[in-house]
């Protein structure tokens, strides 16, 4: 987080997500049944992507890598060019979209990512591309030292009021194109921790030809909340003779660590005698992590069954969940470098942020991280943040949590702000006092928690149309830029939508008009451009401002 000033006037704004809950977690007892939970539509549109086996992703992924000199050939790219293979999806129709990051002269290029979309029959039918720079360096010896670079680091991390700042990564030399011309430069990643306890990556990128700081992001996407009571759930567990751990080897083998207030390593795997986890309150440590374990696994199915998505990195290996992060620590974060899950116990170590929504918001970045790579600043960090607003609110409404109904706010339950209103909404963003309802110029300037409320509103004009109604008892009543009226989709086509674009269209560049263009061919792959759904698209960007 780079808006240290932001997150001292109101800490809640300056992170993702919460509602969260602290409950008796009974391995014996459900909160709703099978049967109530939403499952995944047999008939999908033949453009979704479909589940892989471990063997066949393999082979999609080999077959890209052994044509990366062709590829490259046919995209034109320079001598000094190389491809890199990141990741491969295909729909049921046999479309293939495999996903590149680049290289130039062996350094890698940020913003220079790029997806291939290639027919059945095998013929390529266009490209999605982070930047349309030519990639063409005059020199690649840098004119500054790579000493400048970190001191430079170094001292924006100070800035942010950054405690114990260091250098975890050294300056890399790299190229730079996510914005203008390409140049040479270094990228310096700082360590240590944010201002709130929060581990600091603090990524700054510095032109190697001036010394001028070109662009910097937080590595660590965040998530703040209080616990809520989630009630008596079902839990996968391991038994090992008479003892039992809160090992999930259904899902990939997500474990549930115990961190005993420290801040860093992983922490002790929770193991006890008996499979009842937590009396739903916090002076018993096993609630946070009951609360911790059944969100991850209900964010699991939710992407394996909305999605058939196999985890995460789509390759069917479990994150890892930490709980009692710090001292009174008021956040929860997800790390990709450890592939990690991390809450905080709130204000005065009372009050856990281990719940549904913190769960599926703050694994959702990992998500993003692992396909599209949307940077975590301007508009592109905006998208990414609401991506993981919808996916936290997809998940919510999956469970199917009779004490934690699915609805459109975001952290209703924790009475952050101290009048009893939620932290976002996503039908009106302005009603928290800060989120953009629609788009402007200026609007990739704020800092990412409020920029999301362009995305935010999108989607829920998407999914429930605008106008006032009631959904699940909640009250919402949501405006268009221009008065227009928009007619929802639902939310189950929504979140389609905008995990096609996100997986095949969306890439660490992409701002509103990009995303506009990636749910617009997302909606054409899934539903046709002639369909409802289509023209739904597009009038809910247009309803947000967005042209």
């Amino acid at each position: 987080m780079t808006h240290g000033n932001i997150r001292h006037q109101r800490t809640t704004l300056a992170v993702a997500t919460a509602v969260a809950a602290a409950a008796a977690l009974l391995s014996t007892s459900l909160t709703a049944s099978a049967a109530a939970r939403p499952t995944a539509d047999a008939a999908r549109p033949a453009g979704a992507p479909v589940g892989l086996s471990a063997a066949a992703h393999t082979g999609l992924l080999r077959n890209a890598q052994a044509e990366l000199a062709g590829t490259a050939k046919a995209l034109g790219l320079g001598s000094q060019e190389k491809l890199v293979v990141k990741d491969v999806v295909k729909d049921g129709n046999g479309t293939v979209h495999t996903r590149y990051e680049r290289t130039y002269a062996g350094l890698p290029v940020l913003g220079g990512d790029l997806i291939v979309h290639t027919s059945k029959s095998g013929r390529t039918e266009g490209v999605t591309r982070a930047s349309k720079a030519t990639l063409k360096l005059a020199s690649l010896t840098p004119r500054i030292a790579a000493a400048t670079a970190r001191k430079q680091a170094l001292s924006l991390a100070k800035k942010d009021r950054s405690a114990k700042p260091a250098v975890d990564r050294a300056p890399r030399k790299v190229v730079w194109a996510a914005s203008g011309k390409p140049v040479l430069a270094y990228e310096t990643v700082i360590g240590g921790f944010q201002d709130d306890g929060t581990p600091n990556q603090l990524h700054v990128i510095t032109d190697a030809a001036t010394g001028k700081k070109l662009f910097q992001y937080q590595g660590i996407e965040t998530g703040v909340g209080n616990t809520q009571y989630s009630g008596k759930v079902d839990l996968a567990t391991a038994q090992s003779g008479s003892s039992y751990t809160l090992t999930d080897d259904s899902r990939g083998g997500h474990k549930t660590y115990n961190l005993d207030h420290q801040q860093d390593g992983t922490g002790t795997l929770y193991s006890q005698d008996n499979d009842t986890w937590g009396d739903g309150t916090t002076s018993n440590a096993a609630t946070a992590a009951a609360d911790a374990a059944y969100g991850a696994q209900e964010t699991w199915d939710f992407y394996k069954n909305t999605f058939e998505r196999n985890g995460i990195k789509n390759d069917g290996v479990g994150a890892y969940s930490r709980v009692h992060y710090g001292d009174s620590y008021v956040n929860a974060f997800w790390d990709d470098s450890c592939f990690c899950m991390t809450y905080g116990d709130g204000s005065g170590n009372n009050d856990p942020l281990t719940a549904l929504d913190v769960a599926g918001h703050e694994m959702s970045h990992g998500v993003t991280s692992n396909t599209a790579g949307l940077e975590y600043s301007g508009e592109s960090g905006g998208l990414n943040e609401a991506t993981s607003d919808i996916f936290g609110t997809g998940v919510e409404f999956y469970a199917n949590n009779s004490s934690d109904p699915g609805d459109y706010l975001i952290g209703e339950k924790i009475d952050i702000n101290g009048d009893g209103t939620p932290l976002r909404y996503m039908d009106k963003p302005s009603k928290d006092g800060g989120s953009a309802d629609y788009w402007s110029s200026s609007v990739g300037d704020q800092d990412v928690h409020y920029s999301s409320g362009v995305a935010n509103h999108f989607f829920y004009l998407l999914s429930e149309g605008s106008g006032a109604k009631t959904i699940n008892g909640v009250d919402y009543d949501s405006p268009t830029k221009d008065g227009s009226t928009v007619t929802g989709i639902g939310r189950d086509k929504a979140l389609q939508i905008w995990y096609k674009a996100l997986t095949t269209y969306f890439t660490s560049t992409t701002d509103y008009a990009d995303a506009r263009k990636g749910t617009l061919s997302a909606a054409t792959d899934l539903y046709g451009a002639d369909s409802a759904e289509y023209k739904a698209v597009e009038a809910a960007w247009t309803g947000v401002d967005v042209h």
